[in-house]
């Protein structure tokens, strides 16, 4: 998609107090990318480069990558893994699946096969490690799939061990608010893609007049039907939140749908975690 309906992208920079986090791990620079919709209309080459050097140009310890590679079609995985190869990172680069990446018959296997077999370890209802026993990494199948299953997941991690959680949809936040979470990364609202400043995302206001309409109209209205669709919290569709004692950040992606983004870049984020 041109620059003119996507924006410039902006580089978000962030510090986050992490409890019980090591003194070894303070310091910690984390990169999240999200929402490429990878499709060769809806994200450039030329935005994806540009994401790309900015991830490297922070040098992180750890990349995480939240989902929807691709948007209907399978096939470009292939050329889009072969550009997120330049990412470079000290310790890793993890991934988690989105709604997109279930669509297309076999596309949930395939675009994590592809991941994983460059090296982008997809995390699916599973805690790893890589900093060490201090610090999980927890990744969930998306909210959507069928699979999203956090109880094994948390059941298997020390209660007294921080831990950073990748879920696509910000959604899961309500879900998971049950459980200690340090910090939550997701995408999947691209922010709103059209904000009022001062206001908010466009798609939040709608839905709340669309709510106003009877269900059996509001269903074959096309801009109020896809406020539901897409995420029920539109209050969190961007930035850092608290959910109950949990921290949620809500990355705006890189892809775009049209109409396009107004007061709403494209973004890379960059992390640091300190005691």
């Amino acid at each position: 998609m041109h620059r003119s309906l996507t924006g410039k992208l902006r580089v978000e920079h962030l510090t986050i107090p992490i409890a019980n986090l090591p003194s070894k791990l303070s310091g910690t620079k984390i990169v999240q990318l999200t929402d490429f919709h990878y499709d060769g209309v809806r994200l450039s080459e030329e935005l994806l480069e540009e994401a790309i050097e900015a991830a490297n140009e922070a040098e992180p310890d750890l990349i995480f990558l939240t989902g929807d590679f691709i948007t209907y079609e399978i096939a470009p995985i292939y050329d889009l893994v072969k550009r997120l190869k330049k990412l470079q990172s000290r310790v890793g680069i993890y991934a988690v699946l989105g709604n997109h990446d279930h669509y297309a018959p076999g596309a949930k296997k395939e675009v994590a096969r592809v991941l994983n077999n460059a090296d982008m370890r997809v995390l699916y209802n599973e805690a790893v490690y890589p900093l060490g026993l201090e610090l999980a990494l927890v990744g969930f199948a998306d909210l959507w799939s069928g699979d999203f299953q956090p109880e094994p997941v948390f059941a298997s991690i020390e209660p007294t061990v921080p831990r950073i959680v990748l879920s696509h949809n910000p959604d899961t936040a309500e879900i998971l608010r049950k459980w200690p979470i340090d910090l939550q990364l997701s995408g999947h609202t691209h922010g709103g893609q059209i904000v009022i400043p001062g206001i908010g995302p466009l798609y939040a206001w709608v839905r709340k007049i669309g709510h106003a309409i009877p269900k059996n109209i509001r269903c074959w209205i096309p801009y109020i039907s896809a406020c539901d669709r897409v995420v029920v919290h539109w209050e969190w569709a961007s930035g850092l939140h608290k959910v109950g004692s949990n921290l949620l950040y809500v990355n705006r992606g890189l892809g775009t749908y049209a109409p396009g983004r107004l007061f709403c870049p494209p973004e890379v984020t960059v992390i640091t975690l300190v005691c």
